[in-house]
């Protein structure tokens, strides 16, 4: 009886042991991941949207029924036609045609090249874009009449109604110069890949052209892709990027004429060429093009008007902050339709809200206001004079959608206690809304622009289901005070089955970074409640620096990255102590990108109250970063050298308490592997010893199946060992 109780109590021990590593498994596979609904784009008439489905057939959809109502592309009914699937579509502005996509080959994080086909609709027949394969970011005309495209650093436009392209640029050069396509600053720290505009009577193309040829430039070796010659000699791979203090590429604004075949600069009014131009954007009037430059500081943004056809500008507004210009206020500005005013976001007053101005640049009002933060900008109904936007107003670990009218009458479109998204139709007579919350997944419902719903289109309700029964804690939020009086936002995990007369080690999860946010109560389901299930108390706070509370709170950090927020993490790990269900000596860190630069920082700050962190792909000196990122909170090395050589990691090696697992994959061309080989070696330099996980020909993500699983593993096992 014995033997046989034994027996028992072994196999169950077993399978609560694979049940769990299932559950890190399920993790790290996206198990938890909550469905999501394909991508509806709003059709001109804003009562229907397309959707792809099956990677063959683009349908009309009714918001208000839900129903199919046409198909519009239909492979398999398509004669000879060209492509057997669709990766992804482009409908031209008038819906006459669709430009769909295949042979997706990736370049950057975001950038990518493909071969395009222009699918005729009423002819039901496909075009090649161009014999000039593969193509990059096309740009049909408002008129539908020409397409835009890049091909191997040049500009080209194809002409649809006679089914031939011409290049209209002939400098572009690989490494030298680039027509119309970002260089790899501008696609990282400005979001964007494609800089190039049609006027809106489809008469001229706007474009930037950078100049990469005095950039240095950077490499890694790849060994998983052996040179063609032999496979016992792997490849370089290199590209142009400039770290902070050094040359970027200069770029101008010009225009293309098509009829009169002439391109033009633009004379921006700073004729100092290292600036940054982040934005290029036309207005509703062929005649006004408007240029965003932002100084190489990133303390001065000029709103520019320029005349497409003599390229002479003029100011029309001007941002200056004492620490730096949020570029993304950029891309919440809207033109009305009747050329009077334009719509744009500022945080002038301390935090982010919407200002209406005159087309002259003088301002009329402001539209939002409060000690709150709009986070993002949905657009104006013009016809009803309805603005729509998201804020934290309920709270900056929530995200509520609401309309404000012209006479300031404020509705509240959400519950007011969850993290709600909208996408709103192009008449905004409706929107799709997508909410989530700490314990519920994404659930996605079509409503009217009253807020009343119409129809629900994913609940995720299995994945709710299935996630409960597994009977896992769930995140609790709190707040507590550091010694300078600053209050924090937080959350906890508890370790399952809960015992508060006890005493469990615990783990901060952070990032950290400038305007993020770790904080919110919204669906993300990560290793923390696989790390619950052994036996750890899981918390994250964001400390200052981050977003949602205003730019005093985000901008503090300003030429001193790491300083505040690891001075924050390490008053969470003391608050944490005191509490009387933590053992205050088993306390550690771990963090990815910043966050893995964070870990550093606050392992090496005197403060010995971490006992082990794990820092995955970490900046380790910011003189290794790009110029972009890095001057926008940290000025260049020159301007700043105290600022620089106080945050640097290498720099504090020698202060590094606690066991310390470092990883980093050797194809990383954001934050390069070359930061964690310098910061080990001042280690070894320093006789402190350390963990370290390389992953080959990996990138800043560290992806793939069985990668991630084994990089997952790899950290359990050094927090068990460790921890």
């Amino acid at each position: 009886m014995k033997q046989l109780k034994f027996f028992l109590t072994a196999s169950l021990i077993a399978l609560s042991l694979t049940t769990q590593a299932n559950l890190l498994f399920d993790i790290t596979d996206g198990k938890f991941r909550p469905a999501g609904i394909a991508n509806p784009r709003s059709m001109n008439d804003g009562e229907h949207y397309t959707l792809l489905t099956e990677g063959t057939t683009i349908l009309r959809y009714s918001y208000k029924t839900g129903k199919a109502v046409d198909t519009l592309l239909h492979l398999p009914r398509v004669k000879n036609a060209p492509i057997t699937e669709i990766k992804g579509y482009i409908m031209s502005p008038k819906e006459s045609k669709i430009l769909v996509y295949t042979n997706v080959e990736q370049r950057y994080r975001r950038s990518y090249t493909a071969d395009y086909y222009i699918y005729d609709i009423k002819y039901k027949e496909f075009d090649a874009l161009s014999a000039s394969r593969p193509q990059e970011n096309p740009l049909f005309s408002p008129d539908d009449r020409y397409i835009a495209f890049a091909h191997d650093n040049n500009l080209y436009i194809k002409k649809v109604d006679f089914k031939t392209d011409i290049r209209i640029t002939k400098d572009g050069v690989k490494g030298k110069i680039s027509n119309g396509i970002a260089d790899w600053v501008y696609e990282e720290e400005f979001g964007s890949t494609r800089y190039y505009e049609w006027s809106p009577d489809s008469k001229l193309l706007a474009f930037l052209k950078f100049d990469e040829g005095k950039v240095k430039e950077f490499s890694f070796q790849r060994f998983t892709r052996p040179t063609v010659e032999s496979e016992l000699y792997p490849d370089s791979y290199l590209f142009k990027y400039p770290k902070a203090g050094e040359t970027n590429s200069t770029v101008t604004a010009y225009v293309y004429d098509d009829f009169n075949k002439t391109t033009r600069a633009m004379k921006v009014l700073d004729s100092d060429t290292d600036t940054y131009i982040p934005r290029i954007k036309w207005t509703n009037d062929p005649d006004k093009l408007i240029l965003y430059q932002l100084n190489r500081q990133q303390n001065k943004l000029d709103m520019l008007q320029a005349n497409p056809r003599t390229g002479i500008c003029k100011l029309l507004v001007r941002r200056e902050d004492k620490a730096y210009v949020d570029y993304q206020e950029i891309d919440g500005t809207v033109f009305t339709k009747d050329n009077r005013f334009f719509y744009t976001l500022s945080d002038k007053d301390g935090y982010k809200h919407i200002y209406q101005y005159r087309m002259d640049g003088t301002m009329a009002r402001q539209i939002t206001k409060g000690n709150w933060e709009v986070t993002a900008f949905y657009g104006v109904d013009e016809a009803k004079g309805i603005v729509y936007y998201q804020s934290t107003e309920k709270s900056p670990l929530s995200r509520d959608v609401y309309s404000v009218d012209s006479k300031g009458r404020k509705t509240l479109l959400t519950d007011g206690k969850s993290f709600n998204q909208a996408k709103f139709s192009s008449n905004f007579n409706y929107y799709v809304l997508t909410s989530s919350s700490v314990t519920q997944p994404d659930q996605s419902s079509i409503y009217t622009n009253r807020g009343t719903k119409v129809r629900e289109v994913e609940t995720n309700a299995e994945l709710s289901d299935q996630f409960a029964r597994l009977s896992l804690p769930n995140k609790e939020f709190f707040s507590f005070k550091t010694s300078e009086g600053i209050s924090l936002n937080g959350w906890m995990l508890k370790p399952t089955q809960f015992d508060a007369s006890k005493k469990y080690p615990v783990l901060l999860v952070q990032y950290s970074g400038p305007g993020s946010q770790e904080v919110l109560n919204k669906w993300d389901i990560g290793w923390e409640y696989y790390l619950a299930t052994k036996g750890y108390l899981i918390v994250s706070v964001d400390g200052r620096g981050t977003g949602g509370r205003g730019s005093e709170f985000m901008k503090c950090t300003y030429q001193q990255l790491g300083v505040l927020e690891s001075r924050d993490q390490v008053e969470t790990a003391l608050y944490m102590g005191k509490l009387p269900y933590v053992d205050k000596q088993r306390i550690g860190i771990w963090g990815w990108s910043y966050g893995g630069s964070m870990t550093l920082w606050a392992m090496s700050t005197g403060q010995p109250v971490f006992k082990a962190g794990i820092s995955v792909a970490p900046v380790t000196d910011w003189r290794f970063y790009n110029t972009a990122y890095t001057e926008r909170f940290m000025r260049t090395p020159e301007e700043n050298p105290t600022g620089y050589s106080t945050t640097s990691a290498v720099l504090q090696a020698e202060k590094l308490n606690g066991r310390l697992l470092i990883i980093h994959g050797t194809a990383d061309d954001n934050v390069h592997v070359q930061n964690t080989y310098i910061y080990t070696h001042a280690l070894v330099e320093a006789e402190k010893q350390f963990e370290m996980q390389i992953y080959t020909d990996k990138n800043h993500s560290i992806t793939g199946a069985a990668t991630r699983r084994h990089l997952y593993l790899r950290k359990v096992d050094f927090l068990e060992r460790n921890l």
